[in-house]
């Protein structure tokens, strides 16, 4: 959300977008990219509209489900185990949708046809990307920096910062991982 904004609002003149994710990219394309083809977008699309109609029947959202409970089984892939670390552990929260039901079923649903990134080549103010290493997240942030100073005529003032061995939910809130002095000084040099 902070490209798409940096890339919209020119009044903007330093961007930091840290841990990263393309809700647009994830949404239509699945994790890793997986379901990018438009036989498996289309059997998305049927069922969050089959879901829309049950919703409407009901009259309230039905949730996606939340985090899985602690202990995560070991058979759970490292970033659902992550999230649910965080969300059920450190930081739940009774208010907190992804400490308890989630999301609602159909709450991202235009995202799939909204390529939020599309114009993030053509941001000019200074943007810092941050992201973790080990995150499964990592790919979105890499392939934003790379749009960025590829495919643009405004490069000098992009960065991408990859942090040696930590975990997307690292950048959240431990505060030895958090690079504060490298946002400290991009703001510094960039907000005159």
């Amino acid at each position: 959300m902070a490209l798409n904004v940096a890339a919209l609002d020119t009044r903007i003149k330093a961007t930091v977008a840290s841990t990263m994710y393309d809700m647009t990219r994830v949404n239509a394309n699945g994790y890793f990219d997986e379901g990018d083809n438009e036989e498996t977008r289309y059997n998305n699309k049927v069922a969050l509209n089959t879901q829309r109609i049950t919703d409407y029947k009901n009259g309230s959202y039905e949730l996606g489900g939340g985090c899985l409970e602690l202990p995560v089984p070991e058979d759970a892939p490292f970033y659902v185990k992550d999230y649910s670390e965080y969300y059920k552990g450190r930081a739940y929260h009774s208010r907190s949708l992804n400490s308890n039901g989630g999301w609602n079923k159909i709450g991202c649903m235009s995202f799939i046809n909204q390529p939020i990134l599309k114009y993030s080549n053509e941001i000019r103010s200074a943007v810092l990307v941050i992201h973790g290493e080990k995150a499964h997240s990592c790919y979105f942030s890499k392939d934003a920096y790379k749009d960025m100073t590829t495919n643009s005529k405004y490069t000098d003032n992009k960065e991408l910062m990859i942090i040696p061995n930590a975990v997307h939910t690292d950048l959240y809130d431990n505060m030895e991982v958090i690079p504060f002095d490298k946002i400290e000084k991009f703001f510094n040099e960039n907000l005159k």
